[in-house]
């Protein structure tokens, strides 16, 4: 047997590490633990406004029908991400609503940091205002799941990233 060259082993661990980092970047991946998790955050807001706003405000309640709405076409969008992907195709629209409003505007990417900017207020909004709290369990549990996903995915990726560059 030959051995095989330094060079050649090289190659192997950089082509692996190239699918992982592919992997990290395709539309499933992104919209499992990213996309996902973001539209549970909405979605349990939109519940809880409802909630509340059906006790408290009217304004509120109908504000959060109107977060449920856009949590739920954002959630329809990521999973036909997902399919697309899984069909080897891409996707003729993008991961959420508001990205997808950025399409008409040839900016997609900087409507979707605005959707991470909001979805990020929503989490702060239902940390500081005790919502939180109110969570029915299954929901609490659902809340926990979404960050654990999108926390956990986001360390591995940061993690791997640094093994790679290092």
């Amino acid at each position: 047997m030959i051995p095989k060259e330094p060079e050649t082993s090289i190659c192997t661990h950089e082509l692996r590490s190239d699918a992982i980092q592919r992997f990290f970047r395709r539309p499933f991946f992104l919209s499992l633990t990213i996309g996902i998790p973001f539209c549970i955050f909405k979605l349990l807001f939109g519940l809880t406004a409802v909630r509340v706003g059906s006790v408290v405000s009217f304004p509120v309640a109908v504000f959060g029908w109107m977060v449920t709405g856009w949590a739920s076409a954002d959630l329809c969008l990521n999973l036909g991400r997902e399919v697309f992907d899984l069909l080897g195709r891409p996707a003729p629209f993008e991961y959420c609503t508001i990205a997808q409003i950025g399409q008409f505007f040839h900016r997609p990417m900087v409507f979707l940091a605005i959707d991470t900017l909001l979805t990020f207020a929503i989490i702060c909004t239902m940390l500081w205002s005790g919502w939180i709290a109110l969570l029915p369990e299954v929901e609490m549990k659902m809340w926990y799941a979404a960050t654990t996903l999108n926390l956990i995915s986001l360390s591995l990726v940061v993690l791997y990233n640094e093994i790679r560059s290092s």
